[in-house]
């Protein structure tokens, strides 16, 4: 077998993203025991820095070992029990993913559904939570397949008011857009690190209020193997998944670091260094420069005019859709860019599929030389594939953008 020889990929997609090389040598790092007072104090620590992230106070703020769907399942597996209603708004494939889960847990799920390319106003969310009287509230905060970004700010409130937990997922959009989970409500969010904090998948960071928290402690079960006299047995039903029994999950984590899985350390040592990068440079300094990448990028797709998919008054900073022009082959063009420009960008998924590119700028690759390259690049593609285009005024459209920028 020879050894791993990958292209040099510019990943200009929805994700995953090229990482940072800060994160990439982290998980080289050797490892040390599971409980070695080394390795529970990075765990801390680990803790402590997510909460910066995720902007909260929640002592309850950990990592998921798994992707970011497992922090997904840990949060709706541990909360829903067979029958609870839970409410989806759905406005993309990954409002479909969450509806998903919760019907495999045994939830009552009930969905409202706007077109691909929207979002919900609060008004709507709170009509079908009067109308469904759920448990628990799930919702995507960016969904890439759209790329659109629901406004959550309002939904908090709402759900307060109603006595329904609040849940967010904020895999594709937290880091290059603001998210406040304390300030707008939240009980549960779930993330991962392929896109705007710039790592790769694997780790999935989640964050539980005291609310959640005492919900799914009411389900808390200790096993066989590792069981103490002082332990008690749940008084509510047992969570079904072992590995996604958050209540477990704290424990481990916990002072009393009980044994349940042997702590995934090299993501660990990954996901810290993601806070790290993302909270030394600032949040809203890299709020900010994911929000001029993705203008660029918006202005150069633009200036080939090229149209943009979706409302991009609610379009997420990170990733721009971009609706495939009828003279070209979509997936000849993505071809063409991958094999000839080394660059990947994404297609889409449903009623998207073969309809729309997904071009992102995140994380490591939300910079100016990685946006002028695709465009340029993305020029090329199509004027070769017979498409008659403005020679240069993407590229340009795009400096103009950063250099407005640099002049502020």
């Amino acid at each position: 077998m020879k050894p791993l020889t990958l292209p040099p990929r510019l990943l200009m997609g929805p994700g995953p993203i090229n990482c940072y090389p800060r994160v990439l040598q982290s998980m080289s790092t050797q490892l040390v025991g599971q409980y070695d007072p080394v390795m529970t104090d990075y765990m801390n620590e680990v803790m402590a820095l997510y909460r910066k992230v995720f902007n909260t106070q929640n002592k309850q703020t950990l990592l998921i070992d798994g992707t970011s769907r497992a922090g997904i399942e840990a949060v709706l597996v541990s909360c829903i029990e067979p029958g609870d209603k839970v409410l989806v708004p759905v406005f993309g494939r990954f409002g479909h993913l969450l509806a998903e889960i919760a019907e495999r847990a045994g939830a009552a799920v009930h969905t409202i559904e706007v077109p691909w390319g929207e979002v919900f106003k609060p008004e709507q969310i709170e009509a079908a939570i009067k109308d469904v009287r759920p448990k628990l509230l799930a919702i995507v905060q960016g969904d890439t397949s759209t790329t659109m970004l629901q406004p959550l700010e309002d939904l908090g409130e709402i759900c307060q008011r109603h006595d329904v937990l609040f849940y967010s997922d904020a895999t594709a959009s937290i880091g290059g857009n603001p998210f406040e989970t304390d300030k707008w409500g939240l009980d549960a969010v779930s993330v991962g690190l392929q896109k705007c904090l710039g790592g790769p998948s694997g780790s999935a960071p989640v964050t539980l209020s005291e609310k959640y928290v005492e919900r799914v402690r009411r389900r808390h079960h200790v096993e066989a193997g590792i069981r103490d006299a002082h332990h008690e047995d749940a008084a509510g039903s047992r969570i079904r998944s072992n590995y996604f029994d958050l209540p477990m999950i704290m424990d481990y984590w916990g002072e009393e670091r009980l044994n349940h899985h042997t702590e995934a350390a090299s993501m660990l040592f990954c996901a810290r260094e993601c806070a790290i990068t993302l909270l030394e440079e600032g949040q809203q300094q890299v709020i900010q420069r994911h929000q001029l990448a993705g203008n660029a990028m918006l202005a150069g797709i633009q200036a080939m005019s090229l149209t943009p998919f979706g409302d991009i008054n609610h379009k997420m900073t990170n990733v721009v859709g971009v609706e495939i022009p009828n003279e070209v082959d979509g997936e000849a063009i993505r071809q063409s860019l991958l094999n000839q420009f080394n660059i990947e960008i994404g297609t889409s998924f449903g009623p998207l599929k073969g309809r729309i590119w997904r071009i992102g700028t995140m994380g490591y690759n939300a910079r100016q030389d990685a946006v002028l390259h695709t465009l340029q690049s993305l020029e090329t593609a199509l004027r070769r594939a017979g498409m008659s285009l403005p020679q240069g005024e993407a590229v340009d459209a795009a400096m103009d953008v950063y250099a407005g920028h640099t002049h502020d």
